[in-house]
């Protein structure tokens, strides 16, 4: 429920703690992550792995520091990294992938940032003396910029079989797995299955203040680890974090339908009744363009009845999540109905 004045549909990491969740961090036992000796920690990655199907587990600060140290594990400076052109990876992590550990990001073309094993294959190369070793595929899965869509099981397999055909590992961003795996029907693990590593994240629709859990195997997850020490990324009494981490997986993983419905009923009503350009609507992310009036003017006009979303160039990004209620999204209703588009 949004208990301010504000109804803050600009992201799923707005999100705040609930109250017990709240209580469980505060009760939590701890121990120096850094040496494994913090039991919540072990037990939230234990549990995470059993979800992935997946042996071994890091637990990490961050999502965008767990595509930090996933692309390091995987590759050697000079490699290509082949990518989807709207991923985060590319576009909203300062450059890493390339600063960090010295790719070539080779972007595979798409309609909206996700490809299948053809597109991939038709962007491959035989790696000779003068091009960049071809080494890592990288997935979002759900895909933010492009509508918090779903990435198809069946083009994961594909690009799954074309990697292993041409050896190259395949990385996965599961910061939304979790709500691709409510709306879809379709298990964590059967997604991960795909990937040599994955991760999913607990401060976006679960909920969590902090943290991310990087799953792959023995030997990856030990030089992820590494470079997690290398990156800063240790942790000490980490254990407070891991709870509210392991609150959310167990008690916040299915009600991300709510999010999904509510998200559903305000595309329609900015379909519908607004007129607006929407694109279609998976999981809890809506983009639409508010007819001709620029992002900018239509966010100003919007914030002015307490209502805060976010522009992503010439789109309007809204995001539900744990926050936002029923009643919060009649009141956006009613504000986008009572807006004077000559005004904006």
């Amino acid at each position: 429920m949004n208990s301010g004045s504000t109804i803050d549909l600009f992201s799923d990491t707005v999100t705040r703690p609930t109250p017990e969740m709240r209580r469980v961090i505060s009760q939590a036992q701890v121990g120096d992550e850094q040496r494994l000796e913090d039991p919540t920690v072990t037990a939230l990655i234990d549990e995470v792995c059993q979800r992935l199907g997946k042996p071994a587990g890091l637990f990490l600060p961050s999502g965008t520091m767990c595509n930090l140290v996933a692309v390091k594990a995987h590759t050697h400076a000079g490699d290509a990294a082949f990518v989807g052109h709207n991923c985060h990876i590319l576009r909203c992590e300062t450059g890493a992938a390339a600063a960090v550990s010295g790719l070539v990001l080779d972007v595979v073309p798409s309609e909206d940032g996700r490809f299948g094993g053809h597109d991939l294959q038709a962007c491959l190369y035989q790696s000779n003396p003068y091009s960049a070793i071809p080494r890592l595929v990288c997935v979002e899965q759900t895909h933010n910029f492009a509508g918090g869509a779903i990435w198809p099981l069946q083009d994961l397999k594909e690009i799954r079989g074309v990697a292993r055909e041409r050896g190259l590992a395949v990385h996965m961003d599961g910061a939304r797995l979790f709500n691709a795996v409510v709306a879809s029907g379709v298990s964590a693990q059967d997604y991960a299955e795909q990937c040599d590593s994955v991760w999913v994240d607990f401060t976006k629709g679960l909920g969590a203040p902090l943290g991310a859990v990087l799953c792959g195997d023995e030997d990856f997850i030990d030089l992820a680890r590494r470079y997690k020490h290398m990156f800063g990324g240790a942790l000490r009494q980490a254990g407070m974090m891991a709870a509210g981490c392991l609150y959310a997986l167990n008690h916040h993983v299915e009600r991300l339908a709510e999010d999904h419905r509510r998200a559903e009923r305000l595309a329609r009503c900015l379909s519908e009744s607004c007129g607006f350009e929407v694109r279609p609507v998976d999981t809890n992310l809506i983009f639409f363009k508010p007819g001709a009036s620029q992002p900018e003017a239509f966010l100003k006009a919007l914030g002015e009845h307490g209502i805060r979303m976010s522009a992503v160039g010439a789109w309007v990004r809204a995001v539900t999540h744990l926050d936002i209620s029923d009643s919060d999204i009649e009141k956006t209703e009613k504000a986008l109905l009572a807006l004077d588009p000559a005004g904006l």
